[in-house]
């Protein structure tokens, strides 16, 4: 028997713009830096892009109702700042604002939810080109364009999320160049994660303001993960607690309490300007955790660019990304952070959780990945067992409803619940669909 959740529990999908439309100069749509990025030589490791990506903005259609069949109640995605705003700034394009229109109608003509979250990643080229997450005048371009959306598509959208991964920006795409805009900075890159942090308020009080016919549920969706040291020498824990500090506590600790941690203040507090911290702690009607594995930590020799370095974590299944597949440390971070945050921390949401395994369709159309049902019922189950223990969870949204062009690691990389051939377009359900669909089924038959 499959683990019981709270009545009206939300079982979604989700997914992220750049990853799935395409469509990426169709009716007026500026570029974004991802469209730079993947241009250079040796960014992505398969040389593609997502220029078409899963064709997602002419299938849209198709893509939702696999959504109903799947039995979902809840869809997250992102919305397109550059198809919205193609310089970021500016009159919005009647044609993106239409395209949202119709997707979020489609979401709610089949039962399912619309959770928008307004900046995964694809920041308008020509904000970039002005300094991007550097700058501070981003922020209000991004205040602006979320009172744009906020005052659109306010009156259908239930949930709504400004930043996806702020940690995952700062540094995989200003510290180290990994991610568009390329930017390898190092420590220098940690005003943007003072800048991204401060968005997200200008942004929450943008779309309070805009919102008309509901009022608007606001919250997060930063990436987390338990931290575990290499061993009990002194530096292990030493090195695990900096950098719990730097992928933790620097992102959720200004949300939730108004403060930086103490260890990683000074990194942020000469961008940090009067009436900053109040702005960036703005109520929250939910805490979204994106969460994939918990990270292994050890010290680095004196003479290292960094202080820290990752370990391998052995003894778990690996998916095909590498990464450890522990359903136990999502457990272990929900109630952990229950108990550290108490009263200031508002419902959970798991916004993102799966795995990538390149499994293709069998001579007779079955994708048969099993791995990807054992992880999403560990998973699932994990989150109950948080449930159990106290922790108020109200959703689970698998990463992802299809296979996507997975950032630098291009198309090399499956996470879809449907699988997609990137030549022809064509959707294939995996057995994973399948086991979700039954399972959710399952669940409304226990609320019934």
């Amino acid at each position: 028997m499959p683990p019981r959740f709270p009545p009206g529990f939300r079982f979604g999908t989700s997914t992220a713009s750049y990853q799935i439309e395409g469509a990426v100069s169709s009716d007026g749509k500026g570029p974004s830096i991802w469209d730079t990025f993947t241009a250079k030589p040796g960014a992505v490791v398969d040389g593609s892009s997502g220029a078409q990506a899963c064709d997602h903005y002419h299938r849209y259609a198709e893509d939702v109702r696999l959504m109903g069949e799947l039995g979902t109640n809840g869809y997250r995605f992102s919305i397109s700042w550059p198809r919205i705003q193609p310089s970021g700034k500016g009159r919005p394009s009647p044609k993106g604002l239409a395209f949202y229109d119709r997707l979020i109608d489609e979401c709610l003509e089949h039962g399912v939810q619309p959770m928008a979250t307004l900046y995964h990643w694809d920041l308008p080229q020509a904000l970039e080109d002005d300094g991007g997450w550097l700058n501070r005048a981003t922020i209000e371009h991004f205040a602006e364009y979320a009172a744009i959306v906020g005052d659109r598509f306010g009156d259908r959208v239930e949930h709504w999320v400004p930043i996806n991964e702020p940690n995952v920006i700062t540094i995989m795409g200003y510290a180290i160049g990994m991610h568009a805009p390329g930017r390898a900075l190092m420590f220098e890159a940690m005003p943007v994660a003072h800048h991204l942090l401060l968005a997200h308020g200008r942004a929450a009080i943008a779309l309070r303001e805009s919102v008309r016919g509901r009022i608007p549920s606001i919250g997060c969706a930063n990436n987390h993960a338990p931290m575990w040291p290499a061993s009990d020498d002194p530096a292990d824990v030493g090195a695990t607690k900096l950098f719990d500090g730097l992928w933790n506590g620097l992102f959720m600790e200004p949300l939730l309490l108004g403060r930086y941690p103490e260890d990683t203040l000074p990194l942020v507090e000469d961008a940090i300007q009067d009436g900053d911290m109040t702005t960036i702690r703005q109520p929250l009607d939910f805490y979204g955790v994106n969460y994939y594995n918990p990270m292994r930590i050890g010290a680095t020799e004196d003479d290292s660019e960094l202080p820290f370095e990752f370990r391998p974590i052995v003894g778990y299944p690996m998916t095909d990304f590498g990464w450890p597949v522990v359903p136990e440390a999502l457990r272990e971070w929900l109630v952990m952070t229950r108990a550290r945050f108490r009263a200031a921390l508002p419902p959970l949401m798991v916004t993102e959780s799966g795995c990538a395994y390149d499994i293709e369709p069998d001579e007779h159309g079955v994708v048969d990945d099993q791995a990807r049902i054992d992880y999403l019922e560990g998973h699932l189950e994990a989150v109950a067992k948080a449930i159990q223990r106290g922790v108020d969870v109200r959703g689970y949204y698998c990463w992802s409803l299809m296979d996507n062009f997975e950032w630098a690691e291009g198309y090399t990389q499956r996470f879809g619940l449907v699988h997609v051939d990137f030549e022809t377009q064509q959707r294939t359900p995996k057995r994973s669909f399948d086991w979700y669909r039954q399972f959710i089924a399952a669940q409304k038959q226990y609320a019934e």
